[in-house]
């Protein structure tokens, strides 16, 4: 994973201990006892009062750790070495999955199936943290943890090597393989070639077979030039074909379309007829499946940001008179809506937002399904959609992210019962 995938979303640490941070300098070597999981991939230890976050860590774990960093409220380090390890550690399949190697998959060193049993515990603690609402939510395990990824950002170091950015750093780990990327997408074959030096390399691999590279210099702001394949990928999701754009988002992991609209569809119940706000809406890939569910009777708006998604979602539903679509900044153009019976909508990592719930909730959906990609935005809006008497009836959780700490939830909410 690269940096574009990083978490973004900020929000208050847990209350802790007041930190010690004085006592700690970079490079100090500790040995600690693991407590839990935290958000973002770290996990929480203690040294003489001081709250440090730990990479490549497990529970329960007694650790010699390195400090890489510290500061007035938490510190991070790496683990050296594991004098009591957990009974979940495993020996990572990457060979680049160390504290000094690539820093995508933080996850590696866990068996897949409490890697899910982590990520379960991380949206409890989100929800009850910042929602003040306690959950328990089983993270659903989807198809293999390597071979998923679709998408790919790497990046070139100066002397042109292949490879993806260190954890916290601008540094380049150079790889000659990602075993997380599907087998479409012939990592090992982009890596051998000779590359110009700090370059972006951004590889597509569709469904149906096509694969696209396109490059840019890792400075400035120039847009990546597509160099092998073509402009625009097809992706089969239902039996249906959606044209996607090298710079149009669509979901990383190979299963995810389907998954994501199978339970989209699941939670809307929607009905012939009814009138849905499809919000970021991206290409269209749940708009695509909820037309035939409306049928013609029934309506789609769909509301997207960027301005080349909305390009491909005229494309896609050109032959659809009852698909609207709107480019532009959700928060303004919802005002502009004055009903819907269902709103489905899909947010950027930073989630929603106070205005856009307020303003969604004020068109009094019968249902809305969120879909998020970070557990505390998720929990975060959820808190203002109650405050909107619209309570959470249904979670999943899907682990379109293995080997990473990354998360996918679908969240059903439905206005409460007054008595």
């Amino acid at each position: 994973l690269q940096r574009a995938q990083e978490v973004t979303y900020t929000h208050k640490l847990p209350s802790m201990a007041s930190n010690k941070s004085s006592a700690l300098k970079i490079g100090d070597l500790i040995d600690v006892t693991i407590e839990k999981v935290a958000h973002g991939g770290h996990f929480i230890a203690r040294h003489d009062g001081a709250v440090i976050f730990v990479r490549h860590a497990i529970p329960g774990e007694q650790c010699t750790i390195e400090v890489t960093s510290t500061g007035s409220s938490f510190n991070r380090a790496d683990v050296v070495s594991v004098a009591q390890p957990s009974e979940y550690r495993v020996e990572p399949p990457c060979k680049y999955a160390h504290r000094l190697g690539c820093g995508g998959c933080d996850f590696q060193h866990i068996t897949p199936a409490h890697q899910r049993a982590l990520k379960s515990n991380v949206i409890t603690e989100q929800f009850s943290r910042i929602a003040k609402k306690e959950i328990s939510v089983q993270v659903e395990e989807v198809g293999d943890p390597i071979g998923w990824r679709t998408r790919a950002i790497a990046t070139t170091n100066r002397n042109g090597k292949l490879g993806f950015y260190k954890s916290r750093s601008h540094s380049i780990a150079p790889v000659d393989d990602c075993i997380i990327c599907v087998k479409g997408m012939n990592f090992s074959e982009i890596a051998a070639r000779p590359l110009k030096g700090d370059v972006r390399v951004e590889i597509s691999a569709s469904s149906s077979g096509e694969r696209t590279i396109a490059l840019a210099p890792t400075r400035g702001e120039e847009k990546a030039r597509i160099t092998e394949g073509q402009t625009i990928l097809h992706e089969v999701v239902h039996g249906k074909t959606l044209e996607v754009s090298q710079d149009s988002f669509w979901q990383s992991h190979v299963k995810a379309p389907e998954v994501l609209t199978n339970a989209v569809l699941d939670f809307a119940r929607l009905k012939k007829g009814e009138h849905v706000l499809d919000l970021y809406g991206g290409v269209g890939l749940f708009t695509a499946a909820m037309i035939d569910v409306v049928g013609p009777e029934g309506h789609v708006d769909l509301i997207e940001g960027s301005k080349v998604a909305t390009e491909d979602a005229r494309r896609n539903f050109a032959a659809a008179k009852n698909v609207t679509i709107a480019t532009g900044d959700v928060a303004k153009l919802l005002p502009r809506v004055s009903a819907a019976d269902v709103v489905v909508l899909d947010p950027p990592r930073e989630g929603a937002g106070k205005e856009v719930i307020a303003q969604l909730v004020a068109l009094n959906p019968r249902a809305i399904v969120y879909v998020a990609c970070d557990p505390a935005a998720l929990a975060r809006d959820t808190a203002y959609l109650e405050d909107h008497s619209y309570s959470l009836v249904n979670l999943r959780a899907f682990d379109l992210f293995p080997m990473t700490h990354h998360i996918e939830c679908v969240a059903l909410y439905e206005r409460a019962e007054v008595s």
